[in-house]
């Protein structure tokens, strides 16, 4: 278990630096997904002197459990499904177009308090890495990962504390390389494998990113 997210973006950073060589992070540039995302790629920032700006996506809830991502939507109009998560629970045409057209919203949303007044960071050629606090389903990150494939970046690399054994399996298909702390066998939500999972607000979001 770690501390908390600072505790664990320490970590992280130590694993990057022994991973990646020298000349790959002189072009690498960290992708931050808000919120959780933002507070572990602020330390990996300073720890490592990248660039930082952030990649939004919006998970979509399971309807009658807003923790469990059956889909997620990302900038640029991607749209990411469970299948076989909906299938088993069920999830109707209906819920999914609704859903979809408020999660849209809400990304954009976000995409204009998070990004407004500031250039983004050149991404095309780059080394780029994505990070957040955990991965579960995989669906959110999978919808980043769309979104950065049309930037054209030179390389994606995927790094997390922890990551379910489930979603390590899909995205080491779809990544160039990914980093992680802890992939357990027993995995019900990200918030388990902190002692302190506080919720973070949209002010200390900004608040990074304008650093």
């Amino acid at each position: 278990m770690f501390k908390d997210r600072e505790a664990a973006a320490r970590q992280l950073a130590e694993k990057l630096k022994e991973e990646l060589s020298p000349e790959k992070l002189k072009k690498a540039l960290v992708l931050a997904i808000p919120r959780g995302g933002v507070m572990i790629g602020s330390v990996i920032r300073k720890a490592l002197n990248l660039p930082l700006d952030c990649l939004i996506t919006k998970k979509i809830p399971c309807p009658g459990n807003e923790e469990l991502a059956i889909g997620a939507v990302g900038e640029g109009g991607v749209v990411i499904w469970e299948e076989e998560l909906c299938r088993r629970l069920n999830v109707s045409p209906e819920y999914k177009q609704e859903i979809v057209k408020r999660k849209v919203a809400e990304l954009e949303k976000k995409r204009q308090d998070f990004k407004a007044g500031r250039s983004a960071v050149p991404i095309a050629g780059k080394v780029a890495i994505i990070v957040d606090d955990g991965v579960a389903t995989g669906a959110t990150m999978k919808a980043a990962m769309a979104v950065l494939r049309s930037l054209k970046p030179k390389e994606i690399i995927v790094a997390v504390p922890v990551i379910s054994q489930d979603a390590l399996v899909e995205i080491k298909g779809k990544a160039d390389k990914i980093i992680f702390l802890q992939s357990p066998e027993m995995f019900f939500s990200i918030g388990q494998f902190y002692g302190n999972f506080e919720q973070i607000r949209d002010e200390k979001v900004r608040e990074i990113l304008k650093a």
